[in-house]
């Protein structure tokens, strides 16, 4: 599935939800499908847990 279908169907999962649930639905579905994403993101090895705590470096020690 492309990213274009798939942002086509999650844009219209959530006007759907807007518009029959109203905004606290909307942004239940909106959460939900954020959290799917990273949980699919992990189970196909594109993250891992330790993106999420690891510091980052500052762009001042990049260029040294």
């Amino acid at each position: 599935m492309s990213m274009a279908l798939a942002g086509m169907i999650a844009g219209m999962a959530l006007g759907f939800a807007g518009y029959f649930g109203g905004f606290a639905a909307f942004l239940l579905v909106a959460a939900l499908g954020a959290i799917g994403f990273v949980l699919g993101r992990f189970a196909d090895g594109d993250l891992e847990l330790g993106d999420f705590f690891r510091a980052r470096e500052r762009e001042d020690n990049r260029r040294r």
